[in-house]
């Protein structure tokens, strides 16, 4: 019972092929192209308006030279939330829900912020290591503790991800294994447990969501100390 309540986060396999880089890529197909129509259909207008509400939230406060990132955390935003939420139809593969594959993106797009910040402006991003203000005694341990934190980062980005993700698909798995031992012998019991089973996937759905905003606005926080 146990290893069968996490094969759903196994990575499906065809002839000893891994099928990851056909969940990943096939669910891009479902977004609207850009055409060179003067008015655009639903679907790419209701697209564009989330890609611009999301991108001036999370790049009001940065600066305008962190402005250049912006198509690469849009992206990336397109990216988790579609991953987190195509996860949640039936017979399908979560790729996010991999503490491999979040661990990749956050450890490369948070090495790249702090290179660009050693880069640019080396005095302000060494700065942020040492608090003003500090004691002198108490300077070699607040830039030991300050540089852990440092590369904790990506550890608390990809973890957070995977944990919620994986958290959510579990309870929903058990939820709805519940409801079908019970449709038979309670089925009073199991309709409210199906009611709770339906809240629980628009729960699920909305922490998707979040969880791939969050995901970004981490990102662009650590870019803000950085440019």
């Amino acid at each position: 019972m146990t290893l069968s309540l996490f094969d759903q986060f196994l990575s499906p396999v065809v002839c000893w092929i891994p099928l990851v880089a056909i969940a990943i890529t096939l669910p891009w197909i479902l977004f609207p192209s850009p055409t060179t129509r003067w008015l655009n259909n639903r679907s790419l207008t209701s697209q564009n308006w989330f890609l611009s509400q999301a991108t001036s939230q999370i790049f009001s406060p940065i600066n305008p030279p962190g402005h250049k990132w912006a198509l690469l955390l849009s992206s990336l935003l397109i990216f988790l939330a579609t991953m987190n939420t195509a996860g949640l139809l039936p017979y399908t593969f979560t790729p996010t829900s991999q503490l491999s594959i979040n661990m990749g993106l956050a450890g490369a797009l948070w090495m790249g912020v702090v290179i660009l910040g050693m880069r640019t402006q080396p005095t302000h991003s060494l700065g942020h290591l040492l608090p003003e203000g500090a004691p002198a005694l108490l300077t070699p341990i607040l830039v030991i503790i300050e540089t852990i934190s440092l590369f904790i980062r990506p550890i608390a980005l990809g973890v957070r991800l995977t944990a919620n993700l994986t958290a959510g698909h579990l309870l929903i798995q058990l939820t709805s294994t519940a409801t079908l031992a019970m449709l038979t012998i309670m089925p009073v019991t199991a309709i409210f447990t199906g009611i709770l089973l339906f809240l629980l996937t628009l729960l699920e759905a909305a922490v998707a969501l979040i969880q791939a905003y969050v995901f970004v606005l981490l990102l662009s926080l650590y870019l803000q100390e950085n440019v």
